[in-house]
């Protein structure tokens, strides 16, 4: 009989009444969780309800603003002041908008109101039918009226939780805004009547006082109402400090993207100013149709937030007395079978953990838990060798990966360096050969040129004076037609080249280009700025020098298209502690795209496909760069591109690197 009850079996069918532990503590969970959805539920339910009382109170107001004006509009009084003077009907209109509480009333002619039908309220007036809606006005438009502006003013608080903003102060206005149709023998027109809603703190206590009449959710100010134009607190009896409204403070940034920008209806908790609120947001929209603001009412979460607490609190206790007077029993009868288990679970945690030398050991007893336990031990053995030679097997696979990866990666990056130097080997003897044709293709009709201006003056003779100037001009374009020739053939054979000479005046140099790009350059479309600051003289070819500043100069205009301004400037400056010019061509055109900013000056690029080789660049970069200077190319923040030339100053460079 002991032997039978010292059997598992036996223990086991003691633990099936364990349940007890864990069903029940179960059971009370899903009760609670029940019980707390139930009571959520009826707090948004109630809160949704609050909002529909809210919403039909503003709906009134509409309604009964509209109905005012119109009443107004109908009357005998208001179609005598009409034919009376301007003095008496002003004094109707004063007494009947405050008789109706309005913050302004007027009468607007047909003939007068065409600026005013931007308003839908007024038009549908036009039309013959009366309208009463939300409109937002900006502080010109309640300037015109008094004491208005004053009044919907409020200056923005800093607010917990909220989207930042820029702004100090909310100077529009929310207005109710209704207008009636006038139709007299001898006066058409609408009667437009409103009331401000900023600061109208009658109307959202009145709200308050409809929606929240118990003290059930309402007493000691735990309920408010706001009303909201965009995010900011206009009108509320939310509290920032005893006895001071929330004027200016805004909502929190979940709720302004779910009401104002999604167009929701929020029924939830929420952070209001520095509290927990069981809320409800409702948005407004305008007579535009668009969301201009929110409705809200709320009442304190702490409250029902601690009765929720209480009733866990008894729940808890009542389900820990029950486990407390049971527990015991359960407990000793279970501690023969939960203490070697539980020394089980402690070593298969350590081998989880990477201990594989950790082991059961005896377990003091010699039943089925026992013999698991050794069974368990001598799986650990067989499991620990298997993992050594594993880890010594994936130590050496390993090894040879990290080996053959490497081994790979200088491959491919060996490969990628000679494809590159391939590409450039094969373009750069392309261009050489082309330049050569070119070269001599066009020297051939320059001779001819030269050769018949010679010709021109032999026989002209004296007479040959008068066009001197002429002469002299195409002999100075013959010449530089000759150099810049002699400079494609040095584009091509960059090794031949060798620099020498003086140092320029780089201002004047760049004075002189700009009649060179006449062809180019329409006076009446592009404007040429110059801002030229005293700077010493540059070491850079002349020759060399025009023809980068010429390309850089087309390339503006040619951005620019229809037209724009160009703007050259030249000024003194350093670079890694070296003096030095620098020189800005910038224009007023679209800007360089980011796709094409990092290879703009990489020989064969460009963006005018079939006008245009794209090496202007490209040469100017080299022309640069053999003078000791660097280009390079931005887009300017007010749009269009920016290039920058930096060249040494001529005391910077020994006298047997000058170039010429």
């Amino acid at each position: 009989m002991g032997a039978i009850v010292n059997s598992v079996r036996l223990k086991l069918l003691v633990l099936a009444l364990a349940p007890l532990g864990v069903l029940l503590p179960l059971l009370m969970f899903f009760a609670m969780a029940r019980w707390t959805a139930d009571y959520d539920e009826l707090l948004i339910a109630k809160v949704d309800s609050d909002l529909r009382i809210a919403e039909q109170y503003l709906g009134r107001i509409l309604a009964g603003t509209g109905a005012g004006v119109e009443a107004v509009a109908d009357s005998r009084q208001f179609q005598s002041a009409l034919t009376g003077s301007e003095v008496d009907r002003a004094a109707f209109l004063e007494e009947m908008r405050a008789a109706q509480t309005l913050d302004f009333l007027y009468y607007l002619p047909s003939a007068e109101a065409d600026e005013a039908r931007s308003w839908p309220v007024i038009q549908a007036a036009l039309e013959g039918r009366r309208s009463s809606q939300i409109d937002i006005f900006s502080a010109t438009d309640l300037a015109a009226f008094p004491n208005l502006s004053d009044r919907a003013r409020i200056d923005l608080i800093e607010t917990q939780a909220a989207l930042p903003t820029r702004r100090m102060v909310e100077d529009r206005g929310m207005v109710i805004h209704t207008a009636a149709p006038v139709d007299l023998p001898d006066h058409q027109g609408v009667l437009v009547g409103g009331v401000l809603l900023n600061r109208n703190l009658d109307f959202i206590d009145t709200i308050n006082a409809l929606v929240y009449l118990n003290a059930a959710t309402g007493g000691d100010r735990q309920g408010t109402a706001t009303l909201f134009l965009e995010d900011v607190r206009v009108s509320t009896n939310v509290r920032l400090f005893e006895n001071v409204r929330a004027l200016g403070t805004r909502v929190s940034t979940a709720v302004r993207t779910a009401v104002l920008t999604n167009g929701e209806t929020w029924l939830a908790r929420a952070f209001v100013v520095n509290d927990w609120y069981i809320s409800g947001y409702l948005p407004l929209n305008d007579s535009f149709g668009n969301r201009v603001g929110m409705l809200y009412v709320g009442f304190l979460e702490a409250p029902y937030s601690n009765a929720k607490r209480a009733a866990y609190v008894s729940m808890l206790v009542a389900m820990a007395a029950v486990l407390i007077l049971s527990g015991p029993l359960f407990l000793r009868m279970a501690r023969g079978i939960f203490s070697p288990l539980e020394k089980m679970t402690r070593t298969m945690k350590r081998v989880e953990r990477g201990d594989l030398a950790a082991r059961i050991g005896d377990v003091g007893s010699e039943n089925e838990i026992g013999q698991v336990a050794t069974h368990l031990d001598a799986l650990l053995d067989q499991v620990q060798e298997r993992d050594k030679a594993l880890r010594n097997w994936a130590e050496e696979l390993h090894d040879r990966v990290e080996r053959r990866t490497a081994e790979l990666r200088a491959a491919k990056d060996k490969l990628e360096e000679t494809f590159q130097q391939l590409v450039m080997a094969e373009k750069l003897a392309s261009i050489g050969e082309i330049t050569a044709g070119v070269a001599h293709e066009i020297n051939n009709p320059v001779a001819v040129i030269q050769g018949n201006v010679d010709v021109i003056r032999q026989t002209l003779g004296a007479d040959a004076a008068g066009l001197k100037t002429e002469l002299d001009f195409i002999d100075q374009q013959v010449q530089r037609i000759d150099g810049i020739v002699g400079k494609l053939l040095q584009f091509a054979r960059p090794t031949d080249y060798s620099a020498s000479g003086e140092g320029v005046i780089l201002s004047q140099l760049v004075e002189d280009c700009t009649s060179l790009i006449a062809h180019v350059q329409p006076q009446e479309e592009v404007r040429i700025v110059t801002q030229f600051e005293p700077a010493p003289n540059v070491a850079v070819n002349a020759g060399e020098m025009q023809q980068v500043i010429v390309n850089l100069m087309v390339n503006a205009v040619q951005a620019m298209g229809a037209g724009g301004q160009m703007d050259l400037i030249v000024r003194p400056a350093l670079r890694d502690g070296h003096r030095g010019v620098e020189l800005i061509v910038a224009d007023t055109g679209p800007g360089i795209d980011a796709a094409h900013m990092n290879r703009v000056f990489d020989p064969f690029h460009t963006t005018k496909l079939g006008e245009g080789t794209g090496l202007g660049l490209s040469i100017s970069q080299t022309l640069i760069r053999q003078a000791g200077g660097v280009i390079s190319a931005q887009n300017r923040p007010t749009g269009g591109a920016a290039f920058t030339v930096w060249l040494p100053a001529a005391e910077e460079v020994r006298p047997d690197q000058l170039p010429s």
